[in-house]
């Protein structure tokens, strides 16, 4: 089966040629506001020719969690059951939506839980904009956009699954759908070096995050085995070429783990890997998923931050929400898969 949110309007133009233009914004529109064939007034030889070999709505939310503080955490079905994770965030600057890009991840960093039931498949263009369409009409009208900004920070390595994300960005910016900006847009990479170098030629105006998480390639590899492939100085090189290309300022994402990256040193070793770069430091504390990690006191994590600061770093701990529902990346969907097996 093929999936119609994986087609641009102007291909569901070609795709539905045979029948009368409007149908295919019809189809396109009910792509965006999460509709499924029995909620569009389609003729019933259509919907019966499309349903034999088309799915319209790929996605169905599976749970969903409310924290005290406003945060929804989807634990969403896709239509060959497969799980994958989304959260709606409420904030003062306008709500954000932070998708997944895979079903799990290969990346197998020890901090995170997406990763430890492995990489199942990567998702398509289409599942991501659907992921958005549903999740943005739970939190509202069908027919507005919900949601100010989005993240793909979700479970998943985005430039693992290059050619699918692209798409994606095309979808989500599109005039006739949410006509996002894609200044609202950030991605966060482990750091493929390839893929920065490979999407720094497309000149988007997205904010590109890198996760570094360590200010040295011994510590680093400890924790994320992408550093056995990619050193940190071939990273900084990446984005100085990605920042010369696009002029768009930069995030490194560092999680403070305790005992191993969060010392004086390790902040003036992250002041030196980013001086004289348009960067900012966005400094996370851990979420301890039952690994050996410790996490760094909340205390001591603002006492980092403000060793950043001190040395010309731009720099803030990230707020945390959802923390008592399991916001952190790949923790529902980790539970719930260990649930089912037993």
């Amino acid at each position: 089966m093929k999936i119609l949110s994986d087609y641009t309007l102007d291909e569901l133009y070609d795709l539905l040629a045979k029948y009368k233009k409007f149908r295919a914004k019809q189809i396109f529109d009910a792509i965006i506001q999460a509709k499924d064939y029995d909620e569009i007034a389609l003729p019933k030889n259509m919907i019966d020719e499309l349903k034999s070999e088309y799915i319209l709505q790929p996605i169905k939310i599976y749970k969903t969690l409310i924290s005290k503080d406003g945060t929804k955490k989807y634990l969403l079905k896709l239509y060959d059951d497969n799980l994958i994770e989304c959260v709606f965030l409420k904030q003062n600057y306008g709500n954000t939506i932070c998708m997944s890009t895979q079903v799990g991840c290969r990346m197998g960093c020890k901090f995170c839980a997406s990763t430890q039931n492995g990489l199942i498949r990567n998702l398509s263009a289409g599942e991501m904009l659907s992921t958005i369409s549903i999740v943005n009409s739970d939190n509202g009208k069908c027919t507005d956009r919900n949601f100010t900004n989005i993240v793909l920070m979700g479970s998943g390595e985005p430039f693992d699954n290059y050619d699918n994300v692209i798409k994606w960005l095309n979808l989500i910016t599109d005039k006739n759908g949410f006509h996002l900006s894609e200044r609202n847009i950030s991605l966060s990479t482990c750091g493929l070096v390839d893929k920065i170098y490979k999407f720094a030629e497309l000149k988007y105006n997205i904010t590109l995050c890198v996760s570094l998480h360590a200010t040295d390639d011994e510590t680093r590899r400890k924790i994320m085995p992408i550093a056995n492939r990619f050193k940190i100085k071939e990273i900084i090189e990446a984005l100085k070429y990605y920042l010369n290309k696009n002029n768009r300022r930069v995030v490194f994402e560092y999680c403070l783990i305790k005992d191993t990256n969060d010392s004086y040193e390790n902040a003036k070793e992250l002041s030196n890997l980013t001086k004289g770069m348009n960067c900012h430091v966005n400094v996370i504390c851990l979420n301890v998923n039952g690994g050996t990690l410790k996490a760094t006191t909340k205390k001591e994590a603002y006492a980092f931050v403000k060793k950043l600061n001190d040395l010309g770093v731009s720099a803030t701990l990230r707020r945390s929400q959802g923390s008592d529902i399991e916001g952190a990346c790949g923790m529902l969907r980790a539970k719930t898969l260990k649930e089912n097996k037993s």
